[in-house]
Parts: structure tokens; sequence; C-alpha cells
């Protein structure tokens, strides 16, 4: 079997190894491997946003099944390319339709999804610059915190909270008028602020059965105690001891199923995972995002807790027969460290040597932001590394997180050295 991974972050490295070790016979392919990519999988060099591209990949490399990792080619409508094109009919796709992947690609269509289906979500209401004077009412009118989304994806980097109206009312103005964040704050979603613990819930969905995979607790801020600019993700813990079964069942009963539900009659096509960003308010759980794919970093501890053949779950969820598998976690504790590039998530410098890989051997590596430079790896993004390990507990596999990377280094190398600290 030939399986192309779209995407080629430290997500895209766990998929690319988790398949490697499955014991299907599976030829991987991934585009614009990054190094630690490279030892389980072909590179493709492409642009992923060339549909036409990714077309003539797939017949040439005879690809059956595309796994896409990130979420602007699904935004962009991948998925409804490959199976309306006549030569591609046979290719499955896991990731949701271009209607589907609106529950991420606009904010204001994933609220009104939610509040159509009565999914606990925050209060909101939508403003573009036609409208920009009721916004900035809007505003005047409600107490802080203050939370303004751009309605499209902006990279982990379109939420902005603030106490101040004053900072409100301006972050508005450059988003709606400024054009902060591009087409994506064309239009600004502003919610109710909600105050509770937050966590990461991951469904597959084979169009009619779904499987909940194991939560996972992440964290976006940069700097210590979530303190500093939002980033893609500093780190990641799963399990999440909080999550008791009153809770799951909650999660369950009045957001899981009500979603898989408005999929269905709303017939949106959609085969993929379904990431779900939960925040526990005095123990009701409501639904702060969507997703349309893995999130990145709770994949890399999300993967190796499912103990299943990946393989047997991808090709289930293509054949429409989910409600067969049964899954099994490991009990043991993930934790994922990120290292990231001095200044990150605002302006950095690339090309720094990393050294001290090869002298980790208690951990795995995920390789995010990492290229090769006359034979060496060198740091090529905003997070570079994802520092994963287990052990019985918490404590124990971030220990072992920490002691990998002060065996890693490279100039500005970043991390935040709290991850768990409200667990």
């Amino acid at each position: 079997m030939n399986l192309l991974i779209i995407g080629s972050g430290a997500r895209e490295n766990a998929f690319a190894w988790k398949i490697f070790n499955s014991g299907h016979d599976v030829n991987i392919f991934v585009t614009n491997a990054n190094p630690g990519i490279n030892s389980f999988a072909n590179s493709v060099k492409l642009d992923i946003t060339n549909f036409l591209s990714i077309k003539e990949c797939i017949i040439l490399h005879s690809i059956d099944i595309v796994l896409v990792g990130p979420e602007i080619p699904l935004i962009n409508g991948l998925y409804d390319f490959i199976i309306n094109d006549p030569d591609l009919n046979c290719v499955k796709v896991i990731g949701p339709s271009q209607r589907g992947s609106m529950l991420e690609g606009s904010k204001e269509f994933a609220k009104e999804f939610m509040k159509k289906y009565g999914i606990p979500t925050a209060s909101f209401k939508s403003f573009d610059k036609n409208n920009y004077d009721e916004g900035v009412e809007f505003i005047n009118k409600n107490n802080s915190p203050y939370v303004l989304k751009a309605d499209g994806p902006a990279a982990g980097k379109g939420v902005i909270i603030v106490n101040e109206k004053v900072d409100a009312v301006n972050n508005l103005r450059e988003m709606l008028l400024g054009s902060k964040f591009g087409k994506s704050s064309e239009k600004v979603v502003i919610e109710e602020f909600l105050s509770g613990i937050e966590m990461s819930c991951f469904v597959l969905f084979d169009g009619v059965n779904y499987k909940i995979l194991p939560y996972a607790k992440d964290y976006k801020r940069i700097g210590e105690a979530d303190k500093g600019l939002n980033t893609g993700g500093m780190g990641s813990i799963s399990p999440v001891d909080f999550l008791d079964e009153n809770l799951k069942n909650k999660i369950k009963k009045d957001i899981i199923e009500p979603t898989i539900n408005g999929l269905i009659s709303e017939k949106i096509n959609y085969v993929g995972f379904i990431f779900i960003g939960l925040i526990n308010v005095n123990g009701q759980p409501k639904v702060i995002e969507y997703n349309v794919r893995m999130g990145d970093p709770e994949t890399q501890v999300v993967l190796p807790r499912i103990k299943n053949d990946f393989m047997d779950l991808l090709i289930s969820c293509t054949n429409q027969n989910l409600d067969k598998v049964k899954l099994e976690f490991d009990s043991e504790y993930y934790t994922n460290v990120v290292l990231a590039s001095k200044g990150y998530p605002e302006d950095y410098k690339k090309g720094f040597e990393i050294s001290g890989l090869n002298d980790v051997d208690d951990s795995i590596i995920f390789h995010a932001g990492t290229s090769f430079n006359n034979g060496k790896i060198v740091t090529n993004g905003g997070r570079v590394l994802s520092i994963v390990s287990s052990g019985k507990t918490m404590k124990e596999a971030l220990k072992k997180s920490y002691k990998s990377i002060d065996k890693i280094n490279f100039e500005g190398k970043t991390y935040r050295q709290d991850i768990g600290f409200d667990l």
C-alpha cells in the first residue's frame, strides 16, 4: 500500500513514525519531509496548495490513501478535488470536505453550527468592516476580559484576549480595518470569556461511526505560567488527570454526539479527525473551537498512547467500519516539551546547527522546523523539535523530557520549563 502524508511538521513526523511501526506493508511518502520524517518516509517536494502537483504525485507514486495533516489544504478543498477527479476516484482521503472544513475555516460558521445543534459554547457576535462601529459599541457594553477571534485560520495566533477596553477596540480596528491577519480577519468574532481549565478532545470519524482518541492538554502561550503571546503550542500532556468518567460522559453526550449528529444531518462529507478544543467551566464542558485535523503539539502524545495498529484505524476509517474497532490505550503518561527558536512566535532567525540529537536515548524526538544544510541538521522554523517521553507519572515523563532537552543544543533554544504546572 502507498500512502501520502500532506504536511512536514512534528505532527506529520508522528504520523510517519506511527505508520512506519505498523504491521502493514506501507510505502510512506511525505511532502517536503524534514530530517526527522526522512527516517521513516520518502520525501516528495511540492507546493501543498497546488492541487495539480498533488495529483501528479498521487499518480506517479500510485497512492492509495492521502492523509492530510494541516488545515489549509482541507479548507481550500483538497478532499473535493481528489474525490471529484476521475483520474483519482480510487484514492481514499483522510480529511473532510471543504464544507466540513468550515468548522475550522470560519469561526462564525463553527459558532452558528454549535448554536444550531445546542452544543455548549461561549456567547458571541460577529463583525466585519461594514459594522465596525457596532463592534466597538459591543465591546463598550460588555465587561472584560475581551476575546476577539479572527474568523479565518491564522496559524494558532488569531485569538486575542485582553483586559482593557481600549486594547480590545485597538485590536478590533487592527484586525478589521488594518488587516492584522490578512483575509482571516476580514470578519471578527467577539465572544464571552470563559474561565476554566482547557483540554483537547480528538475524534476519528468515518462518516457514520466514530471513535474517541486519548484526551490531551496543550500549552499555547510562549511564557511560563501561560503568559505572553499565543503560539502554535509549546507542549502537551496525555492523559489528563482532572478528566473523570463523569466529565467524559458529559463531553460525549453534550458535545461529541451532537457534533457527529450535526455533521450527518447537514449531509457534510466528513472522513477524518475532529479536534474539539474544550474548557471545563465548573464541571461543565464547553467548546472553545473546532479543528478539522489532529492538533500539534497534542498528536505527539496522543499517537504513542494508541496501542492499536494505526493503519488498521485509517483503513477502517476509509471503509466506514470504525464500529468494528476496539481501541486500546497505553495507561502511561506521555509528555511533549517543544523546543522553539528565540523570538518565536514573532521574528526569529533560522539556520542554527542542532547538536546532541544522537545523545538522546530516553525520549522520542519529533522534528518540526528543521532542515539539512551541508549534511548537518539546522533550525528552520519557529517550533523546532518536540521532545516526547513516557512514565508512570506525569512528573516522571517530564523529568525524562527535560533531561533529554539538556543534551540538545542550538543557538536561541527556547522552551517552557513549567509544562503541566496547572495539573
